[in-house]
């Protein structure tokens, strides 16, 4: 009996084998664009880190912009998720702070090289998923003025006012530039510095320093 004839064109490739060659790529363009930037990174290069032909890169990806857009998407889902479950806590405005900061600090940490994609590249999404990325970012400033509305609302907080969000966020999204893996401080240590710093500063009660 003769062999089968060999098929041209792609292998069949199991769902499994198309997911890890996906990861691959998403990884290789997160490290290139983080040491990189997004314009300063070719394709080849991407498909090259990955160890994929550049037509499969093609195929598994769509384009340069739908990697950048899907790096800073799962990145913000997982901060916007976080923020979710510790806004619905049944824990007063203070804790929920405190437990926001944490959270954020430590996304930030282990997700450093996705912030710093998002600080220095954000503004190469355009259009329809330019729109969408600055929605998820707004969810998640969303929940932090939540918690302050309702810490000034009860009389934890001497104001709600939006630059204080905007400043907190904007000063937790700088932790990236400067943190270093084997520095003097832990991630909780650096969240708890900064949840106090921010907490003396508009926090109407003076216990502001237990730790969260």
């Amino acid at each position: 009996m003769n062999a089968p004839a060999r098929r041209r064109g792609r292998p069949p490739a199991t769902e499994s084998t198309a997911g890890d060659t996906r990861a691959r790529i998403m990884r290789a363009a997160r490290d290139l664009f983080a040491e990189k930037g997004f314009h300063g990174t070719g394709v080849a290069e991407i498909g090259d880190r990955a160890d994929v032909q550049r037509g499969a890169l093609y195929y598994h990806i769509g384009s340069k912009e739908e990697l950048l857009w899907q790096i800073l998407h799962d990145y913000i889902q997982l901060i916007l998720v976080d923020a979710e479950r510790i806004v619905a806590a049944d824990d007063d405005p203070i804790t929920k702070l405190r437990s926001l900061i944490h959270s954020y600090v430590g996304l930030i940490i282990e997700h450093r090289r996705e912030v710093a994609i998002q600080l220095r590249d954000v503004t190469a999404l355009t259009g329809e998923r330019g729109a969408q990325l600055q929605e998820l970012r707004d969810q998640v400033q969303h929940r932090w003025q939540r918690v302050i509305d309702d810490g000034h609302a009860a009389g934890l907080l001497r104001t709600d006012d939006h630059v204080i969000t905007n400043s907190v966020l904007g000063m937790l999204n700088s932790v990236t530039l400067w943190y270093r893996p084997h520095g003097e401080h832990s991630p909780a240590e650096i969240a708890d510095l900064l949840a106090t710093t921010f907490l003396d500063g508009v926090a109407t009660t003076t216990d502001t320093h237990t730790k969260g």
